[in-house]
């Protein structure tokens, strides 16, 4: 087969996989060798500083042993099948980065064979690409279940950052839809790489030129709207996974139907829940950033995501004895809790009333969204001037502003719920 034949098969496999957009590390160029990589990160779309960079994202080989219903790579599936050598893998990434079409490489894979021999070959094209042909670029791989944890560390070695999908959000749906998959086969190389990863940490304050492993951290990925797990039990499942393994992020993907199984959603008129996976993704924000916990968003009572109003929003308004917050007195976690006020927004007004007592106007020049945040904030006792909407049409008001047309998941996944 040829070359691109390949390229155009395992590319295509590998599109369901979304934990790929940010790198989390700063590596400079060095003489004698190629690429580099920025805190920034590369990915598929807009980066943090603004740059579209991007990463090319393939499996080492789409044939599998595993027969997972929801994955269009699996045993039965009857799709075109094709395999990378490690020399392969390597030209096309060196010619590819050298073109300027990429900033780094996503390598995931399959299961071929067993998972020590798919981590083997994916350890030996990353050998290559960091020994022979001195790539300094961002590498993710994914960290293969089952594998030999001194595969798994050599794997970390050589990559930026690992990752190991989690796939779906239960136990019981991982032994429905993919019952040569185990929830402890997953959770153990997520353990085995936190750990290494804190032990790296602890090596380098010692000595400076002491192996990084897995310098940019982890992620996992888990697929939304395949089985029937509620948002709560979703963002139970990430706030421990935060918790418990210290993962830098957790991705959600949207379900697509690849199978006619009668134990997914049936093909013929299903549509991706992407809406849904857009507001997973802003919990997910005010779990990693706003200091809120899963069961503050969620409870047995309203155990899914409202889709006409981000999380945030929704939680001011089955909370509204929290406000309103007198902007010139309320301290950090109180404004990070007030729809419109991001987190750099909250440092910004934090700042600025040490000089003197802010104002809305004010505030909107320190980047505080005041469609939102009018309802919930008085400056100096005092509400914005005019303001007059009442409760019971509060929540039809945020709405109108919130209401998203239908969502593209690569753009959706990366704003902010201020």
């Amino acid at each position: 087969m040829e070359l691109m034949d390949k390229l155009e098969i395992l590319a295509d496999a590998a599109k369901y996989d979304a934990a790929c957009t940010s790198s989390g590390l700063d590596r400079a160029g060095r003489p004698g060798t190629t690429g580099s990589t920025t805190f920034a990160g590369c990915c598929h779309t807009f980066s943090a500083d603004g740059r579209c960079v991007s990463l090319l994202k393939v499996l080492m080989t789409n044939v599998c042993v595993y027969d997972c219903a929801y994955c269009v790579n699996r045993r039965s599936n009857d799709v075109p099948r094709a395999a990378f050598t490690p020399r392969e893998l390597c030209e096309l990434t060196m010619g590819f980065y050298r073109r300027n079409y990429i900033e780094g490489l996503f390598l995931s894979s399959a299961v071929l064979l067993d998972p020590d021999y798919t981590t083997e070959r994916m350890v030996e094209a990353l050998r290559l690409l960091r020994e022979e042909y001195r790539f300094g670029g961002y590498i993710h791989a994914k960290a293969i279940p089952g594998a030999d944890p001194c595969l798994t560390y050599r794997l970390g070695l050589l990559a930026d950052r690992l990752s190991v999908n989690i796939e779906l959000p239960s136990a019981g749906s991982l032994a429905l839809l993919a019952p040569d998959k185990k929830k402890e086969g997953i959770f153990s190389p997520m353990g085995q790489i936190r750990d290494n990863i804190t032990a790296s940490r602890g090596e380098l304050k010692l000595y400076r030129h002491a192996p990084r492993f897995a310098p940019a951290g982890q992620s996992t990925q888990m697929i939304v709207g395949a089985t029937p797990e509620s948002d709560r039990q979703i963002l139970t499942l990430t706030q421990g996974l935060y918790d418990k393994y210290r993962l830098k992020r957790v991705f959600y993907s949207a379900y697509m139907p690849v199978s006619n199984s009668p134990l997914l959603p049936a093909p013929q008129g299903f549509r991706p829940p992407l809406l849904r996976e857009h507001r997973l993704y802003q919990a997910d924000w005010l779990l990693r950033y706003y200091h809120f916990r899963a069961e503050e968003i969620l409870d047995e009572d309203s155990p899914d995501l409202d889709p006409r109003l981000d999380p945030k929003c929704t939680w001011a308004l089955r909370h509204l004895e929290f406000f309103p917050v007198e902007v010139n007195r309320a301290d950090y976690e109180a404004l990070l809790r007030v729809p419109g006020v991001g987190v750099k927004s909250a440092r910004r007004i934090l700042a600025a009333r040490r000089v003197g007592p802010l104002t809305f106007q004010g505030l909107k020049r320190l980047g505080v969204v005041l469609k939102r945040a009018q309802y919930f904030l008085t400056c100096s006792g005092r509400p914005m001037a005019g303001l007059k909407v009442r409760e019971d049409g509060l929540l039809r008001h945020l709405a109108a502003l919130d209401a998203p047309r239908e969502p593209v998941a690569e753009q959706l996944s990366l704003f902010d719920p201020v």
